[in-house]
């Protein structure tokens, strides 16, 4: 069931990317970001922007109460697959980047069909991280499932590229 609501929800995105223009995120943006959010898809944008709150926040509760228990995590070749593991691994150093590291959203893109969602988002992360300059281009993809609870995320893809 789980492979089958994941499969189904990779098809949805691949076919929204091809319909539509890419989009930016209304968090943290600049004055050049493009962003399209489907009508249909706002409520699931705003849980999305929830989630990079809480994470910005150290509110590490909040964070993963947006995801779902069978959360597929994707990052740096390797992936996380459920709420619990994310929890036990990545999530606090997460957290701490993203409060210490503004990340500018350039383009994000909102689809909605049913109840399933999917944002995609390219920023430009800049700053310094334990002693270290950060200066990367930045991508990620968030499916999402609606419930009875409202929207879930049930996978993240998160890359990113040094800038030159």
């Amino acid at each position: 069931m789980r492979i089958a609501r994941n499969l189904a929800a990779a098809l949805l995105a691949a076919a929204l990317v091809c319909s539509g223009p890419a989009l930016a995120h209304d968090h943290a943006v600049s004055q050049a970001s493009v962003e399209d959010v489907q009508p249909a898809a706002a409520e699931a944008a705003a849980a999305v922007d929830a989630f990079h709150a809480a994470l910005e926040n150290g509110d590490t509760g909040a964070a993963l109460a947006l995801l779902a228990d069978d959360v597929l995590i994707l990052e740096g070749g390797s992936a996380e697959r459920s709420k619990a593991e994310y929890a036990a691994s990545h999530l606090a150093a997460d957290a701490e980047f993203s409060a210490a590291v503004p990340n500018v959203r350039t383009h994000r893109t909102v689809r909605a069909v049913g109840d399933s969602a999917w944002v995609a988002s390219e920023g430009r992360t800049q700053g310094q991280f334990n002693g270290r300059p950060i200066n990367s281009l930045s991508a990620e993809t968030i499916v999402l499932q609606r419930d009875a609870a409202g929207w879930r995320i049930t996978h993240i893809h998160w890359s990113s590229q040094p800038v030159r």
